[in-house]
């Protein structure tokens, strides 16, 4: 009797009755569960969800598995030419079957994801490729067990390399995209194994490939993907994704971000390839963008010194566009008809176009100062290209901030984000754009994020600009015409206050150098004591004394002897929260710096070290300390 699955096929008119089906999937011989899985075939397409969980409860994931791998020929038994009917019915059934929500979550289908995907990688049959990819699909969307089976090693691979050769608008593609949507949307790296991470790299880079290499309406998907997924903020996948051994995915995107901002294509999908190229330069570094990465079959392939080019002038364009219109909006509102939603999002893009830019602007510091990588192959007359075109677009959003100076509006994120890509600049070049920075700092100083109570991140952005041009006696002037100097120490105070800021160590040397700079300066210009300084000298104490680090203690110690030299200790007794105490802890910090070892090569520490021993106040303050200790003797 023939047994293959042709043979035994029934017609739906004359299909027998659940109970009988459920007889046949029960029975010992394979011959009976064959005809079984049959009749299934017609109960699943019926969509009664319960009669389908009694089927897959009669045939079992065993059977299905061996009937899976039987169509793969890695089971011996079954003839050459039935391996593919084999192949079909396991396929057909289990995608039926998985249509039960229940089903498709059961550890029994869900282990069929690996055995599945080889069958996707293996079979020449489209048809049969559309319904694993229907079935995969189920599996995923039922459980989260089911979608996190996709990143066992080897099922991305097998599942998606073959995505590029599906025929343009085929169910193939169609489904296939899907599939790759739902992952994406569905994966979260947070707390994966090693091995599940490899798996979810494995996507990254069949993403990569498609963006590269295709050019149809997959392109814009796979970027999109692509963003969504490097763009979540210190994930595990972007570890995964820098140990990797191959650099072609690298050489993919570049190439899709390529193909796209070349083309005529709507704004929108140059923001998001603008994103990816500022994805790329968090993960691997902002030199990635001035690496010699080969493109391969691509024939828009263009030189490093180009694609740097070609990045920077469209991010450019876009903010010039997006700081146009959100100018407009803010500022025109009656006659705007654009929703708070559609603002936000400007402001959005405004963000990641300043992040990329900053990353550029990181980039050019570095190959201009010769720390790049040695693959850096940028060369000077495109750094010389770059500065001027970083220079006009400075000057543009310096005048987005003189327009909101001139409406008197100085909170909004978009503004805090405009401070911060103006300071990350002039941070690199102190006296660009001079005249207009001058007429604008007091103002920049005021502007708050839109969840900020008072002005903190627009000083701290400004402070390496600042302690550059307080080298001068011009810029101190410039500072202490307003009072400048006043936000800098409240942005000190702010980064040690307990429970609150707590800044890097490095904006608090900026901060200290810029208010020594000051200080140092003071004849030009009066300064007088304020309770700003009072508070300042607590805040230094309050450094100091966290740390055992030299450059921490010589810094806080000498601004501190600076301070000094503006009052007496009767003086600062006066003020309240200024109590003995903290006198005597401001002595405790004299004598730590004067008792620092500090090496010879060490200038700056040195000189910080003779501020403090010249201090008028510093002797009188040790021989208090020295009081103290000898009364503590004789009470002994």
């Amino acid at each position: 009797q023939d047994s293959s699955p042709a043979a035994a096929a029934p017609t739906e008119a004359s299909a027998p009755p659940l109970e009988d089906c459920l007889r046949l999937l029960r029975g010992e011989r394979d011959e009976q569960k064959l005809a079984g899985l049959l009749i299934a075939a017609n109960v699943c397409r019926a969509g009664d969800a319960a009669a389908v969980a009694q089927v897959y409860r009669a045939v079992g994931p065993r059977f299905l598995r061996r009937l899976l791998n039987t169509g793969l020929g890695k089971v011996e038994g079954g003839k050459e030419e039935e391996r593919e009917a084999y192949l079909r019915l396991a396929v057909t059934v289990l995608a039926g079957l998985a249509r039960a929500p229940e089903v498709a979550a059961d550890a029994g289908v869900v282990s069929t994801v690996p055995i599945i995907a080889e069958v996707v990688s293996k079979s020449p049959d489209l048809t049969i490729t559309e319904e694993c990819f229907e079935l995969l699909s189920l599996v995923a969307i039922a459980s989260k067990d089911g979608t996190y089976k996709f990143c066992e090693p080897g099922v991305m691979d097998m599942l998606f390399s073959q995505i590029s050769n599906f025929p343009d608008g085929s169910r193939c593609l169609e489904l296939s995209t899907h599939l790759l949507q739902l992952l994406v949307h569905k994966l979260r790296a947070d707390n994966m194994s090693v091995e599940n991470l490899q798996g979810m790299a494995s996507m990254v880079t069949s993403l990569a490939m498609l963006f590269g290499v295709l050019h149809t309406a997959v392109k814009f998907e796979s970027l999109h993907m692509l963003a969504t997924l490097l763009s979540q903020k210190e994930s595990p996948l972007h570890d995964a994704l820098r140990s990797m051994p191959s650099t072609i995915w690298k050489s993919h995107i570049r190439g899709g971000i390529i193909d796209v901002l070349q083309n005529r294509v709507v704004s929108s999908e140059k923001l998001q390839a603008l994103l990816l190229a500022e994805c790329m330069m968090s993960i691997l570094g902002e030199n990635w963008l001035s690496e010699d990465h080969k493109i391969l079959d691509n024939k828009n392939a263009i030189s490093v010194d180009k694609f740097v080019l070609l990045v920077l002038q469209s991010a450019r364009v876009e903010v010039a566009v997006l700081l146009n219109e959100l100018a407009f909006s803010k500022y025109e509102s009656s006659k705007s008809s654009q929703t708070d939603d559609a603002i936000i999002q400007k402001q959005r893009n405004l963000a990641i176009l300043f992040s990329l830019i900053e990353r550029i602007i990181k980039m050019i510091s570095d190959a201009s100062s010769g720390e790049g990588e040695p693959s850096q192959t940028i060369c000077e007359k495109t750094i010389m290209q770059v500065i001027t075109g970083l220079n006009e677009t400075i000057s543009l959003v310096l005048d987005f901030l003189q327009d909101a100076k001139d409406h008197g509006q100085r909170k909004g994120d978009d503004l805090l984000a405009a401070v911060r890509i103006v300071g990350s600049y002039l941070a690199e070049t102190p006296y660009a754009c001079q005249e207009k920075t001058g007429h604008l700092l007091e103002f920049i100083f005021s502007i708050e994020g839109q969840d900020e109570s008072s002005p903190f991140y627009s000083v701290r952005f400004m402070l390496p600009m600042l302690s550059q041009i307080t080298t001068t006696a011009d810029g101190c002037r410039t500072l202490v015409s307003f009072g400048g100097y006043k936000a800098v120490i409240d942005c000190l105070i702010k980064m040690t206050e307990e429970n609150g800021m707590m800044i890097d160590d490095g904006s608090m040397f900026l901060a200290c150098d810029t208010i020594i700079n000051i200080m140092s300066n003071r004849k030009n210009y009066p300064i007088q004591m304020e309770p700003c300084f009072i508070r300042l000298l607590q805040a230094l104490i309050t450094w100091a004394g966290t740390t055992d680090a030299s450059s921490v203690i010589m810094t806080a110690s000498s601004l501190c002897t600076m301070v000094m030299e503006l009052t007496s200790e009767e003086f600062l007794l006066s003020f309240s929260g200024f109590d003995p105490k903290t006198l005597g802890s401001l002595s405790d910090l004299i004598v730590r710096s004067l008792r620092q070892d500090i090496p010879d090569e060490d200038r700056e520490q040195l000189n910080q070290k003779q501020i403090i021993a010249s201090g008028k106040h510093s002797n009188l303050l040790i021989l208090q300390k020295k009081r103290k200790k000898m009364r503590l003797s004789f009470d002994v």
